[in-house]
C-alpha cells in the first residue's frame, strides 16, 4: 500500500480553494462590470494571488488610467477656470463648486428644520384649540416653503421614470407589432421618421396647452409634472420602437418556423419566442431612451419653468448671484452623474433578464 505524502494533499486543498475563489471572483466580475466597478476583479485576483504583474497591469488600464484622467481634467480646470471672467466673476474652480455642495446640503437640512418646526407649531396650535373646546377651528395645513435641492432632484427623476414607463408601455407593443407585420412597420414608419427629429422645445408648447385644456387642476398629478413627462414620453419612445422591431423582425427565422409547425397562439408566440430573443436589443433601445428621456426633461424643466433640476439651473441663471455658477455647475455634475446612475440601473435590470433568460 502506497503512502500518500500530507504535503501533497495540503498543496491539493489549496489549489482547489484557490480554484474556488477565481470562480467566485469570476462569477462576480459580471456585476463589477454592471456596476461600473469592473476594476475590482483584478484587485481581487491579485490579492488571490493570480499573476499579480499582469493583475497589476489591468488595474492600472481599468483604474488607475481614469483616476489620471480625473485628476488631469481637476487641475486643468483649476488652473484655467480663475483666466476666464464672466458677468458673474470668474468661473469656478472645483473648490468652490465643492464649496456649494455643501452650502446646498445645509440649506435642505434648514428648510426641513423649518418644515419640522412649522408641524409642530401646528400641533400644539390643534391641541389647544381642542382643549379651548374649538376643534370645528382646527386645520390641518400642507407646508409650503421653498423645495430644497434635493427635492428638485427627487422631482426630476419622478418625472422621467412616469414619462420613460408610459413611452415603454406604448413603444414595445408597437415596436413588436411592427418587428411582426411588415404591413404595420410601412404604417409607422413614415411616422417615426416625421416626429423622431422633433425637438422638445417644439413639442413643450403643444404638451403645455393640452394639458392645460383637458387636465383638471385637482387631478392626481400637477399640471407641471404631466407637461413635462408627456414631453419626455414623446421624445424617448422612439429609441425603444425602433430597437423593437428591428429586435423582433431579426428573429432567427427557424423559430418563426417552428412556431408555425407547433401552431402556436400569438400570445404564445410573443412570450416564448419573440420576447426572449428579441429581449437584448429591446433593452438596448430602453437604455437609450432613458438617456434621451433625462436630457430632455432637463430642457423641458427650463423652458417651462416647471418644477424639478431644470428649473433650478433657471433660476440660478436668472439669479446672478457670485455664487450662482458654481451652483449651476453642481448640478450639471448632478445631472451627469445621474445619467450614468440611470443607465447602470438599466443595464443591472437588462443583466438579470438576461442571465434568467439563459438559464
Amino acid at each position: 500500500m502506497t503512502a500518500i505524502d500530507p504535503s501533497e494533499l495540503d498543496t491539493a486543498a489549496r489549489d482547489a480553494r484557490k480554484q474556488r475563489t477565481f470562480t467566485r471572483i469570476n462569477a462576480a466580475d459580471k456585476w463589477f462590470q454592471v456596476l461600473g466597478l469592473s476594476w475590482l476583479t483584478p484587485v481581487l485576483k491579485a490579492v488571490a494571488g493570480d499573476n499579480p504583474k499582469a493583475q497589476g497591469k489591468e488595474i492600472w488600464r481599468l483604474l488607475g488610467v481614469p483616476l489620471l484622467a480625473i485628476a488631469l481634467f481637476m487641475a486643468s480646470w483649476a488652473t484655467l477656470a480663475p483666466t476666464v471672467q464672466t458677468s458673474l466673476g470668474a468661473i469656478p474652480g472645483p473648490a468652490q463648486v465643492w464649496e456649494q455642495v455643501g452650502n446646498l446640503h445645509a440649506d435642505a437640512q434648514r428648510e426641513k428644520e423649518k418644515e419640522a418646526a412649522f408641524y409642530v407649531r401646528q400641533d400644539e396650535r390643534n391641541a389647544k384649540l381642542i382643549a379651548d373646546g374649538r376643534a370645528d377651528r382646527v386645520k390641518e395645513r400642507v407646508y409650503t416653503g421653498k423645495p430644497t435641492y434635493y427635492d428638485q432632484i427627487w422631482t426630476s427623476i419622478l418625472t422621467v421614470f412616469f414619462g420613460f414607463l408610459i413611452a415603454s408601455i406604448v413603444a414595445i407593443p408597437l415596436g413588436i407589432a411592427a418587428g411582426l407585420s411588415p404591413m404595420v412597420n410601412s404604417a409607422i414608419n413614415p411616422l417615426i421618421q416625421i416626429f423622431k427629429p422633433v425637438s422638445p422645445l417644439a413639442w413643450l408648447p403643444i404638451v403645455t396647452m393640452i394639458v392645460s385644456a383637458t387636465y383638471a387642476s385637482d387631478g392626481w398629478f400637477a399640471k407641471s409634472f404631466l407637461t413635462s413627462a408627456i414631453t419626455v414620453t414623446l421624445c424617448s419612445l422612439w429609441p425603444t420602437l425602433i430597437n423593437t422591431a428591428l429586435g423582433v423582425a431579426s428573429i432567427d427565422k427557424d423559430l418563426v418556423s417552428v412556431s408555425k409547425v407547433l401552431k402556436m397562439n400569438t400570445w404564445t408566440k410573443i412570450t416564448k419566442l419573440v420576447l426572449p430573443s428579441a429581449l437584448p436589443l429591446i433593452f438596448t433601445g430602453l437604455r437609450l431612451s432613458l438617456g434621451v428621456g433625462w436630457m430632455v426633461l432637463i430642457a423641458a424643466e427650463m423652458l417651462a419653468q416647471n418644477p424639478g433640476l431644470g428649473k433650478f439651473v433657471w433660476d440660478e441663471f436668472q439669479n446672478g448671484s457670485s455664487q450662482s455658477l458654481a451652483k449651476i455647475m453642481v448640478a450639471v455634475f448632478t445631472i451627469g452623474i445621474i445619467g450614468f446612475l440611470l443607465d447602470r440601473l438599466m443595464y443591472a435590470i437588462q443583466s438579470m433578464f438576461t442571465f434568467t433568460n439563459n438559464r
